[in-house]
Order: C-alpha cells, then sequence, then structure tokens
C-alpha cells in the first residue's frame, strides 16, 4: 500500500484507489509482521522500490507455495484461515462520502484499518492520495497518559501540521467537544463518551484531506451524533473526502452520496444509498409482505368471517417488505364471510 500525502489531487480527482484487496488472517496466530518482514522492507525501500507492493507480492507467492505445500500431505490447512476481505475492488473520488455497510464480521473494520496502515494487506494495494485522519476506536491514537490539550497538538503533529495551525483550531476543537473543564485532565481519566467527542473534534477540525470513520461515533449520544453527521457533511462540502461505517441505516442515507456493501469480506454492491440499504436489509429474509390462507379452517377468524389475505403494499399497490420511513404503507385484508349478519 502507498500514500502520498505530499500530493495535490485536483478537483473530482479520484482520492482512495482500492485494487483487488485481500486480507488473510492464521487462526491463533498474534501479529502479522516479523523482524523477516521488517528487513525485507528495508531492503525494498534502500533499492529504491515501493516496499508496500514487493511485500504484496511476497504475499501472493507465500500463500500460493503454502497452498501447493498443503495439497501435497493431501490437506488443506484452510480451517485455520479466514479472509477477512478478497479481491475488494472501489474508487471514491475527491469531496465524496463513502458508505460502508455489512453485518458484523464482513470486513469493514479491516477495511478501514488497512487504509490507515494499522494493518498490511495480503495481496493488493490501497493507495490514499492525501492527508489521512481517521476515527476506528475509542482511544485510537490518543496517549492515555497525556492530558487533552497534549493529545491534541499530538494528533495535529501526526497530520502534519504546524503549531500555528493548531493553534487557530484550537478552541473550535474543544467547543465541539465540550471537555473545556476537562482539557487539562489526563485522557486516561475520561469516560468512552468525552474520548468520542474529543477524538471525533480532533479528526474533523485539523483540516483532513480524507477522512476515516468507524463504528464509534455510536458511543456518544444523540446530540453529539447529530453534530457529528452535521460536521461531516461541513468536511464533504468543502472538498474533503469521508468514508464512513455505520450500522445506523438512517445516517448512511442521510449523509452519503454512495455506499458500498460488503459481506463475508467482497463487495456485494456499490451504488445508491436508499438501493445499496434496501438490498443490505433484505438479505437472509423470507418474508413475502403477504399471507393467504387457502383452507378456511385453517384461517383467523370465527364462524362469522375469516381472513382469507393480508397483504403489504407500497405507494404503486406492490407487495412489498421493507419501506422508508418516508413512504406510505397501504395494508390491504380480503376476508369471507361465511354467513348473513345483521346489520
Amino acid at each position: 500500500m502507498s500514500n502520498a500525502d505530499d500530493h495535490k489531487t485536483p478537483l473530482n480527482d479520484t482520492v482512495i484507489t482500492v485494487e483487488n484487496l485481500s486480507k488473510r488472517y492464521r487462526l491463533g496466530q498474534i501479529g502479522a509482521t516479523t523482524l523477516r518482514d521488517s528487513v525485507e522492507r528495508w531492503l525494498h525501500r534502500l533499492c529504491g522500490r515501493d516496499p508496500e507492493r514487493e511485500m504484496a507480492r511476497i504475499g501472493e507467492k507465500r500463500a500460493l507455495a503454502e497452498g501447493k505445500q498443503g495439497n501435497k500431505g493431501g490437506q488443506s490447512d484452510s480451517r485455520n484461515e479466514i479472509w477477512a476481505l478478497s479481491d475488494v475492488s472501489f474508487e471514491v473520488k475527491r469531496g465524496e462520502v463513502l458508505g460502508v455497510i455489512g453485518k458484523n464480521g464482513a470486513g469493514k473494520s479491516t477495511l478501514l484499518k488497512i487504509l490507515t496502515r494499522i494493518t498490511e494487506p495480503t495481496s493488493g494495494r490501497a493507495i490514499m492520495r492525501g492527508r489521512v485522519s481517521s476515527l476506528l476506536e475509542v482511544g485510537t491514537g490518543f496517549h492515555p497518559e497525556l492530558s487533552g490539550r497534549e493529545n491534541v497538538y499530538l494528533n495535529g503533529a501526526i497530520l502534519g501540521m504546524k503549531k500555528a495551525e493548531i493553534d487557530k483550531k484550537f478552541d473550535e476543537i474543544v467547543d465541539f467537544a465540550e471537555i473545556e473543564r476537562f482539557i487539562d485532565t489526563p485522557v486516561k481519566r475520561y469516560s468512552s463518551g468525552m474520548y468520542v467527542r474529543l477524538a471525533f473534534a480532533v479528526a474533523a477540525h485539523l483540516e483532513p484531506e480524507i477522512m476515516l470513520v468507524d463504528e464509534v461515533l455510536a458511543v456518544g449520544d444523540a446530540g453529539f451524533q447529530k453534530r457529528c453527521l452535521g460536521k461531516m457533511g461541513d468536511v464533504a462540502r468543502e472538498g474533503r473526502t469521508v468514508l464512513f461505517v455505520s450500522h445506523n441505516m438512517g445516517a448512511v442515507q442521510y449523509l452519503c452520496d454512495r455506499v458500498l456493501l460488503i459481506s463475508q469480506g467482497e463487495v456485494v454492491s456499490v451504488g445508491t444509498p436508499r438501493k445499496t440499504v434496501t438490498r443490505y436489509l433484505s438479505m437472509g429474509q423470507t418474508q413475502r409482505g403477504e399471507r393467504r390462507w387457502e383452507r378456511m379452517a385453517e384461517a383467523p377468524g370465527d364462524d362469522d368471517v375469516r381472513l382469507h389475505s393480508v397483504c403489504v403494499l407500497d405507494r404503486n399497490g406492490e407487495v412489498c417488505v421493507e419501506f422508508d420511513v418516508r413512504d406510505p404503507v397501504l395494508i390491504e385484508m380480503q376476508y369471507v364471510v361465511l354467513r348473513d349478519l345483521p346489520c
């Protein structure tokens, strides 16, 4: 994977490129980087080669060799492996908000960890063009022994900002996080909500060109989440890029321009928020939106009246299972009158 921090991206250019990205984990293995890997990366840099691309190629060769060795022995090691991502490819334009959705374990967080260089891909590559700010887990990027003030400046320095630039944004960050009384307190004493408020304020206000946000915002209260969504919208309107991972489908549809649906490490769909969210919600469902009783003896009712069918219809009069909260819902019931009833 490569990161061109100094590259100035023209308007509407692609700022995130993910090509055939795969990530394999070995069950029971702790850590993904060995001394040999570190030495190989150092040698590639010394020779003027891209170490991430070369390591990806080496990873592919090792995977192939291990597969052949397993076949020779008549056994496969696949039971001890899990592919968190498998051949994932997509692009994100400058100023675009891309949502990433999927069930727990689909590979969403693994994707963000690769993009932020926390972990490395087994194969494929991800290119980030611009300064990246990320909010993946509570406490990520903060030193627990430092105060909130010191962590703001530390994070700004990591992003390559000068002290004067951070000074300009400092009051905005503190006001947004609403922790002015505790700004000089070590963050190890913060609650999870305070942690997230400050972390998001830093990530959003220090002017990153690419902002990566995971489900961590769910820790905050409703008012804070609303402010965060508004701030991410402002970030996108300023021409910066947001990658937003969430299980909050309402927030995804409100904020995102496109949505990427991942299932079992593979891209299932990329499209408009409403269409992609509807597909996600319908995955694994067997409901048909209607119920019919052909045998009257089994239908709900009594000796006078029994139901024949119940259908849930959309605005076009078609049977539907999933609805947007803004759409009208029509419930149609047909029943059979078994005998004359007095009016």
